[in-house]
């Protein structure tokens, strides 16, 4: 049997949870910035000229 000692223990810890908590944080922060881009594309848009705003809904039409 491998003698394993505390801090090896304490070490692979400390790896695992550091590397969960980069993969949660990072799935997280996706919908965050995509609901972000949605508020300032809105925000874009209501600032938009209505000569703009018809320039955009013409070139979307099929």
């Amino acid at each position: 049997m491998i003698p394993i000692d505390v801090s090896t223990v304490g070490l692979i810890v400390a790896v695992v949870t550091g590397v969960g908590s980069a993969w949660l944080g990072r799935r997280l922060s996706r919908g965050w910035r995509a609901k972000r881009e949605i508020r300032q594309l809105q925000a874009r848009r209501a600032t938009e000229s209505r000569q703009v705003r018809r320039a955009r809904e013409r070139q979307q039409k099929p």
